[in-house]
């Protein structure tokens, strides 16, 4: 029962001390409530006490802004006064006086009366005598606020200019020095104004180049006086930045005349230090600059005053992002060029103004740069601070130019190439030898060419004591850089066009006075023993860079808004700089990369990783190093190397999914600019844009920071032994088939799983089905595009393949892998080797092969002749088409990569680079066409090209301009030819003996690079759609054939013995103990030669090598089984399953016969 029931049915009364109301509707209890009203209380208390002071303030401003008007108005009074006794007495000094104060002190810019005072009072002082009045010990006191309120009465005229008034500011300016120091922005405005937009009469212009002359007359005997710079650089920034000046004053020699280009160059250096730069905006920028860069050259000419190119350093470098977006005009330059992170934006940007572009391409041309390259040679020459630290500048200034203008970059660098320094013994050098001995005696080039590990300090951004202790100065270290990066843009440029001759001719190490017989090109060659310091110095800086890149590109990823690391870095175009001035100058990098002003990481990666690539490549083909020169495996721990990038390549791979989620999500919603309607909608794309541009490069730089040494072995290979790097592509491709089919690796636990894993039996069906197909014997390749393009990257499933006849009849047997093989090798040799076929590739002269170069040509010809009209539906589809079967076969051969099939099939070396360049195609790292591997593709135009490159005499004889003549041949058809241009305006720019370089390098570039380019791109797209480019990127050319088709080294009998399987009577049992038919073929295979040996292989295999890491990779196994007693018969194979039928031979002498004789024949299953 209830223990607490007392009887009594009445509610016990609840007493709550808390003070708190149970009910939420009821009033506030009385603390609560107390406490509210205070609260309430002091805010309406406060509230009256800030309505009550602010009464009072504005009662007394009022009273001092009514107090201030009328004592102002009994000043005019008084002024109009004295002005009436002045109308019947002459002008005298003591009532002039007494006006100038009065008129100081109650002049309102915004009362038009005052104006017409001041002006009449101007006539007055003008019939006294100006210069006597203003030079009156009275007057001096008042002159900084006479100054002062003519100027704003000058304002208030606009865009009429009063001349008395405009003369008598002069005289005041001319007097007094100190009444234009606090004018001077306000001054030069006012001419700016009064100079926009309209073209001056005579008189005019005479009396504002007075104006504009008269701050910049003072003491100019004193150069470094702040007042002078702070009158230029009024000057600068208020009045050059006006647009069309050379409009209004009918051009500017007259203003030229007027100024002193070395104090401007001087304050433009001082205002563009100081923290204010980004108080100009870019339009005012640029028109400053045209400016500068005309005014030097009508005042002075082309000389390259270090004051004048630090001056125009700087302002490259502010505007430089403007100019490389814009420089090209109406061209081909959209934001999508500007750097891979623009993709989707096709709005061109706007062209520059015509004199900005006319005044910016002037400095690149080739008497500049000459005169650029002279005034280096002497300051170097000084052999003291001053004259290196103007080299150092004149090294900065060449690199910004090489970086703003892309286009001519060659021809900047051929201008460099072609110059010659003086050296202190008293002879020439070519400028290449001359900055690799400035580089060579760099302490940062001697400190990473000696210790790997010393690149991170001498690159880790330090403190200034720190770095102040070490002995290298700030300004040191930033001038060796400069040198050190300006000799890489020179030395990547020449390797394009000198052959393996050439470069080797540098075996001697002198260094003196260039002969007349010898070439150019062989003079500016290296010794091999400079060549290999050079390569230990790009291996061991370019390893920290891809090592460390977590650690280093710290500040990288904020430089986005511009300067500097717009053109040395990938900088997002003007457009994106949607900050205020004072939000952009917080952005800027307070620790530039390596403690250089202005220097990305990104950029010096770039160009380092650039020339070592092209010298390990040279090595490869002549081998000039020293065995095992370019390892570096002391920096890992190679026990758990591979285990170590395995994971990493699996940690890239989930960052890299959550990436591409959120910019497929970003990228389907995004439209083009242009077409975007209000400003404030474009405002919010830009935003959103710049936030994806910020999460790629976080996402970059997680993705280095999570695979150091994934870095390393896709962007320098060649430091980790080849055999490592093979069982790592074998360990990602297991990866990747693990995360594929969801860890059923073996085929067939795979289509086990498709089926009972799907919502359906008739899905997986399905899915099955579209990895399964009816290939005719006859038409192998085009059976195979017709089942399986439509797969894509899905090739890498276990497909399955059902042969058949002519009359459709089904082969017998099943495909348990043997049939895939046999489909695949099958493939690749009717597409590489068929005659009278689609002839896909072609061989060079060693059989090696490359896509057909004029393949789109020959059909874009037959469709010609057919009628059809390029633009048509019908054109675009049949060169798709034509594309579509490269690309598969890219996917074909990736297949077989994936699938650890080898086939026999050699390819071209620079094609085969292409392969390893893929992943970093676009970049100055990726595939960069040159003369050595010409031969790869036509010997007798390399030839041609040495002999033209080596000619003695003068070339322009050969009456040679630009252009090249690509011919077209089609089955049963006359030869056509196609001219083009090698570089824009080709066919009006002769070849010389000074540019005949850059022509050799522009063929070069054409046959290998342009000309093939749609089918190179289209089989790249293919394979790299089954194997990852930054595997690819792990091999260099030979190694990615021996990837292909096995190695090309000796058979190795004793190995491939180990690897084999036996069947039937050839089974070893339980004694261990081969069967004597077994020992008889393995001691003939061995006595064999190797040659024979490869025919054996390839009877049996289809490929005459082995593959790479040894035949126990070999897929399927190699397998020996009995056909029988019958020694009249010969051996037969399947090579679809690398299996040998022999039959059982007594003797050495008999299976040798058979075999060879089968082996040479190319006896199948028909002769078994």
């Amino acid at each position: 029962m209830f223990q607490t029931f007392s009887g009594s049915s009445r509610r016990p009364r609840q007493v709550n001390l808390s003070g708190q109301n149970a009910n939420p509707f009821a009033a506030l209890s009385g603390t609560q409530k107390t406490v509210a009203n205070a609260q309430q209380e002091r805010q309406q208390r406060q509230q009256e006490r800030d309505r009550l002071n602010a009464s009072k303030r504005i009662q007394r401003t009022w009273r001092g802004h009514k107090a201030r008007r009328e004592i102002a108005d009994e000043r005019r009074e008084l002024w109009d006064a004295s002005d009436q006794r002045l109308r019947s007495v002459p002008n005298t000094e003591a009532v002039l006086v007494e006006q100038l104060r009065l008129i100081v002190s109650f002049f309102s810019q915004r009362r038009r009366d005052d104006v017409e005072r001041l002006g009449l009072f101007s006539l007055r002082i003008s019939d006294f005598g100006c210069k006597n009045f203003l030079g009156s010990t009275d007057v001096q006191p008042l002159l900084v606020g006479l100054a002062k309120v003519t100027l704003q009465a000058l304002q208030r005229s606009l865009p009429q200019c009063p001349p008395k008034l405009l003369e008598l500011l002069l005289a005041i300016v001319h007097g007094n020095r100190k009444a234009f120091q606090p004018l001077g922005r306000a001054y030069y405005t006012f001419l700016s104004t009064l100079c926009s937009g309209k073209t001056l009469a005579t008189d005019d212009k005479s009396l504002i180049l007075m104006a504009v002359a008269a701050p910049l007359k003072q003491h100019t005997s004193n150069r470094d006086e702040d007042p002078l710079l702070d009158a230029y650089s009024a000057f600068a920034s208020c009045l050059l930045t006006t647009p069309n000046l050379t409009n209004v004053f009918g051009g500017l020699s007259e203003l030229a005349a007027i100024i002193d280009i070395g104090v401007l160059s001087a304050a433009l250096v001082r205002k563009f230090s100081s923290s204010l730069t980004f108080q100009f905006h870019n339009e005012a920028r640029l028109w400053l600059l045209a400016h500068f860069i005309s005014l030097h050259r009508l005042g002075q000419g082309y000389g390259q005053e270090p004051n004048f190119v630090r001056a125009l350093s700087v302002q490259l470098s502010s505007s430089s992002t403007e100019i490389v977006g814009r420089i090209l005009g109406t061209e081909t330059m959209r934001l999508e060029q500007l750097g891979s992170d623009g993709e989707g934006y096709q709005n061109s940007l706007s062209p520059l103004p015509p004199f900005v572009k006319e005044e910016l391409l002037s400095l690149v041309n080739q008497a500049s740069i000459a005169g650029l390259l002279a005034k280096f040679n002497v300051d170097y020459a000084k052999a003291s601070a001053a004259g290196e630290e103007d080299a150092s500048l004149l090294a900065s200034y060449m690199l910004t130019l090489l970086r703003i203008f892309p286009q001519r970059s060659d021809e900047i660098r051929m201008w460099l190439y072609l110059g010659s320094m003086s050296i202190t013994s008293g002879g020439q050098v070519p400028a290449l030898k001359f900055f690799w001995q400035a580089m060579s005696k760099t302490s940062i080039f001697s400190a990473i060419k000696a210790d790997s590990k010393a690149a991170l300090s001498v690159l880790r951004p330090q403190a200034r004591s720190h770095a102040s202790s070490t002995g290298v100065s700030g300004m040191a270290k930033d001038r060796e850089w400069r040198t050190i990066l300006l000799f890489l843009e020179l030395y990547t440029f020449v390797l394009r066009f000198t052959d393996d001759e050439e470069f080797l001719a540098g075996s001697s190490p002198s260094f003196g006075q260039i002969d007349a017989p010898t070439s150019r090109i062989r003079a500016s060659a290296l010794p091999l023993e400079d060549v290999k310091n050079l390569t230990m110095f790009l291996k061991n800086l370019a390893f920290t860079t891809y090592y460390h890149a977590a650690e280093l590109s710290d500040d990288d990823n904020q430089v986005l808004e511009g300067g500097l690391g717009a053109y040395f870095g990938t900088a997002p175009p003007p457009m994106f700089n949607i900050q205020n001035a004072a939000e952009e100058s917080k952005r800027v990098p307070h620790r530039p990369f390596a403690g250089i002003a202005g220097m990305t990481f990104n950029y010096v990666r770039t160009i380092v990783t650039g020339a070592m690539h092209m010298l390990y490549e040279r090595d490869s083909r002549r081998l000039f190093l020293p065995k095992g020169h370019w390892l570096m495996t002391s920096r890992f721990d190679m026990e758990g190397f591979i285990p170590s990038v395995v994971m990493e390549e699996e940690r890239q791979h989930e960052v890299q999914e959550e990436g591409d989620g959120e910019d497929t999500t970003y990228s389907d919603d995004v439209p083009s600019l242009g077409l975007i309607g209000n400003s404030l909608t474009r405002r919010t794309v830009q935003i959103e844009s710049q936030r994806k541009l910020q999460q790629k490069a976080a996402r970059k730089k997680i993705l280095a920071a999570v695979g150091p040494r994934l870095e390393v072995l896709q962007n320098m290979p060649f430091v980790i032994p080849f055999e490592t790097r093979v069982q790592i592509f074998r360990q990602f491709v297991f990866l990747d088939q693990t995360r594929r089919r969801d860890g059923n690796v073996d085929p067939d636990l795979w289509r086990m799983s498709i089926i009972h894993q799907r919502n359906t039996r008739a899905r997986g069906q399905e899915i099955l089905g579209r990895h399964h197909a009816k290939i005719r014997r006859d038409q192998v390749f085009e059976d195979a595009y017709e089942e399986f393009y439509q797969l894509g990257e899905g090739l890498k499933e276990p497909i399955q393949i059902t042969f058949v006849d002519k009359f459709d009849t089904v082969e017998a047997g099943i495909d348990g892998g043997g049939v895939t093989k046999e489909f695949l090798t099958s493939v690749t040799n009717e597409a590489f080797r068929s005659e009278g076929g689609p002839n896909w590739f072609v061989a060079n002269d060693n059989n090696l092969l490359y896509p057909n170069p004029s393949a789109v040509d020959e059909r874009r010809e037959q469709m010609k002749k057919f009628g059809l009209i390029e633009g048509l539906t019908e054109w675009s589809d049949t060169v798709t088409e034509i594309l579509k079967r490269y690309e598969f076969l890219g996917r074909v051969v990736g297949k077989c990569m994936y699938e650890g099939i080898l086939i026999d099939v050699g390819f071209a070396g620079f094609f085969l680079l292409k392969w390893a360049r893929s992943a970093s195609a676009g970049s100055e790292s990726g595939y960069r066409a040159n003369i050595n591997e010409l031969r790869d593709l036509d010997e007798g135009l390399y030839q041609g090209l040495l002999k033209l490159k080596n000619y003695p005499g003068n070339v322009e004889d050969f009456g040679l301009d630009f252009t090249i003549t690509d011919t077209i041949s089609s089955p049963n058809e006359r030869t056509a030819t196609v001219t083009r241009d090698l570089m824009p305006n080709g066919s009006s720019m002769p070849v010389t003996n000074e540019n005949r370089p850059l022509y050799v390098y522009r063929v070069a570039q054409h046959r290998l690079q342009v000309q093939p380019y749609q089918q190179t791109h289209a089989f790249l797209k293919g394979l790299g759609e089954i194997i990852k480019p930054s595997w690819l990127s792990m091999f260099n050319q030979s190694e990615l054939q021996t990837l292909v088709g096995g190695d090309s080294s000796e058979i190795d009998v004793d190995d491939l013995r180990q690897n084999t399987l036996y069947g039937g009577v050839y089974q070893i049992g339980d004694d261990g103990l081969e069967h004597p038919t077994i020992q008889l073929f393995w001691q003939v295979l061995k006595n064999l030669e190797d040659t024979d040996r490869r025919k054996v292989l390839k009877y049996v295999t289809s490929t005459p090598r082995a593959p790479l890491l040894g035949f126990s990779q070999l897929n399927p196994r190699f397998s020996i089984r009995d056909a029988g007693n019958d020694e009249s018969r010969l051996p037969s194979t399947s090579t679809c399953v690398n299996l040998l039928k022999l039959p059982r031979y007594t003797s050495m002498g008999i299976l040798k016969q058979k075999l060879l004789y089968a082996v040479n024949s190319g006896a199948g299953f028909d002769l078994s």
